[in-house]
């Protein structure tokens, strides 16, 4: 007995009447998560999988969970009786709303061995008349499944075929993920067969002196979109070359609605002759019968779209929305060949299409042509090839992986387009970046889950999180091609056990050394505000690659503009870029863009506000009331009042940590008003062009950015670091020395950091940087008197366990962003990464951690 061939995405409908064994043979053959029971729906909804009341409410419950199934694209068997056609009519419809096919497998056993098997079981107390209307139900309905829409039907009419059956699942056609590559993706090629040769040679492909095949010397093959005909002056010659690269396993290809109509046409259908059509039947007329039959045959096996390297490239003539990515309906296939389209026409009597692209959110990669554009570019993960060659424009492939654009002219314009074609940008040497959609708001609202790579593990955003920083992005935040990293947020140490510090580096380095952590880098930490810098060599850099005209930002960690003066803004980056330019950076790292992680100077160039509004009047109320208090308790004591003594003396030393709360902040103010008086401390390169810095060693940044500073050392401010070996005590000893000689002299602090950058222990990801601030600092945070041992006693019950496990998720948030937007990944799919670092901010932790 052949075996029972079914897709591997389909609907299967068991068909057959009460007794005839469905439930056993779906147990045999797939998994009990494949199999959706109407028994067992009944049940669910009744506690009675016998109660006939309840059938509507559990085939209601059947077709949600079987849409759900099918909409995550899983094989979905339906074990109901299916005898009736309007029973079997819903689930077809199912299958094509999910555009997959409907398989039916009959168990067509005699009426007498199901009423036996029925008077068996006590449960099944239904006459033989119930039985009888099945079986003519049934046997009305056999030879009609064909035509009710069932993609293939077999029929098992005995127990011993029942018992033998085998079934075989087989992927689509079009499902050809196990080929990787690599690939070469060409453009609608409409009969240009010089300017195919042209561009295949340019490829690297070796074409034969008679054009019936080209190979490649690698390995690669050719993909082409469709449109391999018409209009253009040598359809057969391209066709003879594609079917010969395609026999040789060279090339592979999809239908194009051109071929489409031309298949009609070589068949005695009646089309219209029209939009190049006509070019092609004469030039294939001329040709021997043999070659037309099998061009004819070649055209019409063509597959409306394929899925490649593990379903992360498809190729479709128009496009394809994910949802019919891999699937197999007349609606796919009219997608793959003709897109959608408004229903409107333009001026020129050409259908509007709909922009599909603009809303795609698919994790493939989805090559295609079908419309000409001037020059090929990303929109959100999707590029159109057709870049108009017929019509004196260009022929054009994407190298994939690569993401490389490709191109050669038109020798000539070859047919005269309806609608004209726009001039052809000029030509990069690789794809822009990305030239991605308006953003849309269901790309960051809802609760998300994130997947990251750096920790292998998922991120959730919470619902109420989302829209808190969605607030703060659309309200405060500057155009959002830019927000391509935040900056995450960095846990302090664990509180000091004992003396009159709250934060000390010993507790930093037993942290670290608790992790398996073996180096780490003391790094000076400069107290300003964060910044982000986005520093591109020109404008045409910054419209290439972010698609916003300008050469550059500086933002703050919650995405918004550093300076609300243009001109401040731009005189920061132009010395930057300047300086950049100076150290050799834009050469030695092969980009003309680089995002840099900093800290901006003085801290009350950004919080004027908060300094004015917060700390000023706490130090201003408690001086001038202390002050008054003292000037009271003096008084009285002059007077000979018992008691003033001590409370004098508590008032002075209240006046003392007041006084020190206010030297904490002014020290790090300074009026602003130009460049110059700024200060840049540098301590990361992120990313520039085709590459993620921010994980490599320490040492390289340290480097990079010792010469980044030696460029304009007016402006840069250098921060310094001090190596540590957590094995050998006198390396600790020496890097807490040196913190409490930076605290001493006013320093904010240190932050400790592995010195290999990431380092992955048997827990885990280790912190990417532990804080430890000196005391005066932490005056700033905690208030005048924290530092009374009865405050201190208190503050050090924290539990920095929370803000740790928060840095972590914000810090693998960071790095998955940078690489998505390295990697030209839509900037929906950056963005995702970015506001989920905004939102967690919203998180409950103490925000003076």
């Amino acid at each position: 007995m052949s075996p029972i061939k079914i897709p591997e995405l389909s609907l299967v409908v068991l068909v057959g009447i009460s007794g005839s064994g469905k439930s056993t043979f779906a147990g045999a053959h797939f998994a009990p998560t494949e199999v959706l029971s109407s028994d067992f729906c009944r049940a669910l909804v009744s506690d009675d999988e016998n109660d006939q009341a309840a059938t509507a409410d559990a085939f209601e419950v059947l077709d949600f969970i079987a849409a759900k199934r099918l909409a995550a694209g899983r094989l979905t068997v339906i074990d109901a009786t299916s005898v009736q056609a309007a029973a079997r009519q819903s689930l077809v419809a199912l299958a094509k709303r999910h555009h997959v096919l409907a398989v039916a497998i009959v168990l067509d056993l005699p009426e007498s061995i199901c009423a036996a098997r029925n008077a068996a079981r006590p449960d099944r107390a239904f006459g033989a008349r119930v039985l009888r209307q099945q079986h003519d139900q049934l046997r009305r309905g056999l030879r009609g499944l064909r035509r009710e829409g069932f993609h293939r039907v077999h029929v098992l009419s005995s127990p011993d075929e029942i018992a033998a059956a085998v079934i075989e699942r087989e992927p689509l056609w079009n499902d050809l993920r196990a080929e990787h590559g690599p690939f070469d993706v060409i453009g609608d090629v409409h009969g240009c067969f010089d300017e195919l040769t042209d561009l295949l040679g340019t490829l690297g492909y070796q074409v034969a002196a008679d054009g019936t095949s080209a190979v490649h010397p690698q390995g690669r093959t050719a993909v082409f979109v469709g449109d391999l005909v018409d209009r253009g002056p040598a359809t057969p010659a391209v066709l003879r070359l594609v079917m010969g690269m395609t026999a040789a396993g060279s090339a592979r290809s999809v239908a194009g609605n051109h071929e489409v109509k031309l298949v009609r046409a070589l068949r005695g259908r009646d089309v219209t002759v029209s939009h190049g059509l006509a070019e092609s039947l004469a030039q294939l007329s001329a040709e021997p019968d043999g070659f037309t039959a099998s061009a004819t045959s070649f055209m019409d096996q063509l597959l409306g779209h394929l899925v490649l390297d593990d379903g992360r490239l498809v190729v479709a003539h128009a496009g394809l929305p994910e949802a019919m990515h891999g699937r197999a309906s007349a609606a796919v296939r009219s997608f793959a060949l003709y897109g959608d389209t408004s229903g409107e026409t333009d001026e020129f009597g050409l259908p509007v299409r709909y922009p599909w692209a603009q809303d795609y959110r698919g994790r493939a990669m989805v090559a295609y042509g079908h419309t000409p554009v001037p020059a090929a570019e990303w929109v959100n993960g999707t590029i159109c090839v057709d870049t108009g060659c017929v019509f004196g424009g260009r022929l054009t492939a994407l190298r994939y992986p690569e993401r490389e654009i490709v191109s050669v002219p038109a020798r000539q314009v070859y047919f005269e387009p309806i609608r004209p074609l726009a001039a052809p940008a000029a030509v990069p040497a690789a794809a822009p970046a990305r030239a991605d959609a308006e953003l849309n708001i269901t790309d960051v609202l809802g609760k998300r889950i994130v997947a990251t790579r750096l920790t292998g593990q998922t991120v959730t955003i919470r619902e109420e999180n989302a829209l808190a920083a969605l607030e703060v992005m659309s309200r405060f935040a500057l155009d959002p091609r830019w927000l391509v990293y935040l900056p995450p947020t960095m846990s302090p140490t664990a509180a000091a056990g004992s003396g009159g510090l709250l934060e000390h580096p010993r507790d930093a380095f037993a942290a670290y050394r608790s992790a398996g952590v073996a180096q780490v880098v003391a790094q000076e930490k400069h107290m300003g505000s964060r910044a982000v810098v986005i520093a591109c060599r020109d404008p045409e850099a910054g419209a290439r690659v972010f698609g916003v005209a300008g050469s550059g930002v500086i933002y703050t960690r919650t995405g918004r503009a550093f300076f609300a003066d243009p001109g401040l803004a731009e005189e920061v980056l132009s010395r930057i870029r300047a300086a950049i330019g100076a150290a050799g950076l834009w050469a030695e790292l092969d980009t003309d863009w680089l995002v840099l992680d900093a800290e901006l100077l003085p801290w009350s160039a950004k919080a004027g506000e908060l300094l004015r509004g917060q700390y000023a009047p706490v130090a201003a109320a408690a001086t001038t009331a202390l002050d008054a208090a003292a000037g009271l308790l003096a008084a009285a004591a002059a007077r000979g009042v018992d008691g003033t003594a001590s409370l004098l003396a508590g008032v002075a030393d209240r006046r003392v940590l007041a006084g020190r709360f206010a030297d904490a902040y002014r020290r790090y103010c300074w009026p602003v008003s130009s460049a110059a008086d700024l200060r840049l401390a540098p301590f990361q390169v992120l990313a520039g062009a085709g590459a993620v810095h921010a994980l490599r060693p320490h040492a390289w940044h340290l480097d990079v950015l010792g010469r980044l500073c030696a460029a304009d050392p007016g402006f840069f401010r250098v921060t310094r670091t001090v190596p540590v070996t957590l094995a050998d005590p006198a390396s600790e000893a020496a890097a807490t020395d040196w913190w409490l000689e930076l605290t001493s002299g006013g320093g904010e602090g240190m932050v400790v950091k592995p010195a290999e950058v990431v380092h992955r222990g048997p827990r885990g990801i280790a912190q990417p940087g532990i804080k430890c601030r000196g005391p005066e600092y932490l005056r700033i945070i905690y208030g005048p008197e924290y530092s009374v041992p009865a405050n201190l006693a208190r503050l050090r019950s924290r539990n920095v366990g929370r803000k740790r496990a928060l840095a972590l998720r914000e810090y693998a948030l960071g790095i998955e962003a940078l690489e998505r937007f390295v990697a030209a990944e839509p900037l929906y799919r950056v963005h995702e990464c970015v506001f989920g670092v905004l939102a967690l901010e919203s998180e409950p932790v103490d925000p003076r951690l």
